[in-house]
């Protein structure tokens, strides 16, 4: 490991308040930081991502702007990626970078990360996505109920409010109708499988062809793809951005926005698949004999270096911090 380590605290001075602060956020609140790093990355990727009516809104109204399906679901595609892209590279060195509670279900059954930890970090969120969804609901009021207008108007509005182009399906995900829930279900479990080996190859730390730098990008290409190719037939892809938005719509219009049977599909199906996909990764594609690479030995260097700070006693290196130089190990 290099000996020649350069902390920001050498090159930057820092407030008495935060320098205060930085004993503290490493020891007794260390959870807390964690827990707003995954909430804020949610936030993120909700808000930037498939949440943002812009997509949806313009293709509701009709008469005051206009969009047809197919750029609808480009731009929402890409929405998503760049709200993937900046959560994992604001928030993830805070916190690992879980923001799906499938993916930290995994991590418990795969590599031993705290089941309570990983209570904490649902629940956060669960709320990143439901606090940004209300926030997105409150900047487009005004657009939301013109478009409501519009559809009781033309005497529609309660055959299209809770569906994918009604203005609930903005903030909740709800099926086309019609559509058959075992069709749904296949296209949600297949999808999360393609997601989940994209995920585990993006940072398994002996992929050379795949940097720490370049993972995040990886990833949120995966997404974007996911949401191109099969979000049409109904895709939630993640239980945060899901539950978070269904409960947003609840709070907006009452139980009627729950969902109906299409809602246990979307908020659990991604768990079962992200595991086996998982399964699938480390049964075949995960080799220990192979030889680490030196982008990925920095990045592991980084995150022990930060451990190990100068002038941070061992008592004040938390639990928490130790599973996480294991877990991005």
């Amino acid at each position: 490991m290099s000996t020649n380590v350069v902390h920001l605290r050498d090159v930057q001075a820092r407030s008495k308040f935060f320098t205060v602060w930085e004993r503290h956020r490493h020891t007794t609140v260390h959870w807390l930081v964690e827990c707003f790093a995954e909430f804020l990355g949610v936030f993120f990727y909700v808000y930037a991502g498939p949440q943002g009516v812009g997509s949806q809104v313009p293709f509701i109204v009709g008469p005051i702007l206009s969009i047809d399906g197919l750029s609808s679901v480009l731009q929402i595609g890409l929405a998503y990626a760049c709200g993937i892209i900046f959560a994992i590279s604001i928030c993830g060195a805070t916190s690992g970078g879980h923001f799906n509670p499938a993916v930290t279900l995994t991590l418990v059954l795969f590599k031993g990360f705290p089941p309570f930890k990983a209570v904490r970090y649902i629940i956060a969120q669960i709320l990143g996505g439901y606090i940004a969804c209300l926030l997105i609901y409150v900047q487009w009021h005004d657009l939301i109920k013109e478009s409501e207008l519009v559809l009781a108007a033309a005497g529609t509005l309660d055959a299209t409010l809770f569906t994918p182009q009604g203005p609930a399906g903005a903030f909740g995900l709800y099926v086309i109708p019609g559509l058959n829930l075992g069709g749904v279900f296949l296209n949600e479990f297949v999808t999360d499988i393609f997601l989940a080996l994209v995920i585990w190859g993006s940072i398994d730390p002996t992929n050379v062809l795949i940097p720490p730098q370049l993972a995040p990008f990886v990833i949120a290409l995966a997404y974007a793809a996911a949401i191109w190719g099969f979000a049409t037939p109904a895709l939630a892809a993640n239980p945060a951005r899901d539950l978070g938005g269904r409960l947003a719509a609840m709070t907006i219009w009452g139980t009627k926005a729950a969902g109906g049977r299409y809602a246990a599909i979307a908020a659990l199906t991604s768990i079962p698949a992200t595991m086996l996909g998982v399964f699938i990764h480390e049964l075949f594609l995960t080799d220990y004999a192979r030889v680490i690479p030196s982008s990925q030995r920095e990045y592991m260097e980084v995150h022990h270096n930060h451990l190990h700070a100068p002038g941070k006693a061992a008592s004040d290196v938390s639990s928490n911090e130790k599973a996480d130089l294991e877990h991005n190990a």
